[in-house]
């Protein structure tokens, strides 16, 4: 089977996750796994799917046809079998939204060779002290040649640095 990665963004309205669904399923595709989102009107997602190998194409042209419902684009997954194995390190951020939250962290992460596997983040009003707050969560993927302490102490760092509370999952 070839795996597809389809990410999806359209003005939010019923029966986009259906029009999808039947174009994968009328294709022999298979909905695999996803993470479908409303934000702000617009409507985002990124859904993995499997496919016979020669039915990839067309499936790939059959999408292009929802032009104007949704932008649909597809990339082909690049397992890598040969990759180092890793561990994961799953975290929370909470504090005061402020510019440079998300870049900050990533950076830090990214240093270490650190990838994000999966990243939810939203922003909410502070009812009891005004202002709005910011909360993330973060499960990420370490390899085996990086050192996970390191990692935690340096998350643990920048969290004093701006002044948001870090809860690692141990």
């Amino acid at each position: 089977m070839t795996t597809l990665v389809l990410t999806v963004v359209g003005n939010d309205r019923a029966g986009l996750v259906a029009a999808v669904a039947e174009v994968v399923g009328d294709h022999g595709g298979n909905w695999e796994s996803s993470q479908l989102a409303e934000l702000a009107g617009a409507f985002a997602g990124v859904i993995e799917v499997s496919v016979a190998p020669e039915r990839s194409e067309e499936l790939r042209a059959a999408l292009g046809e929802l032009e104007g419902l949704l932008t649909v684009a597809v990339h082909a997954s690049e397992e890598d079998a040969d990759a180092a194995p890793a561990r994961t390190l799953e975290f929370t951020v909470l504090g005061n939204d402020r510019v440079g939250i998300v870049r900050d962290i990533s950076k830090v992460l990214g240093a270490h060779d650190v990838s994000i596997e999966r990243m939810a983040t939203e922003t909410r009003d502070a009812a009891m002290f005004g202002g709005r707050l910011f909360e993330a969560t973060i499960v990420a993927t370490v390899p085996d040649s990086v050192d996970l302490e390191s990692v935690r102490d340096e998350i643990e760092r920048l969290a004093t640095e701006i002044q948001v509370d870090v809860t690692l999952a141990r």
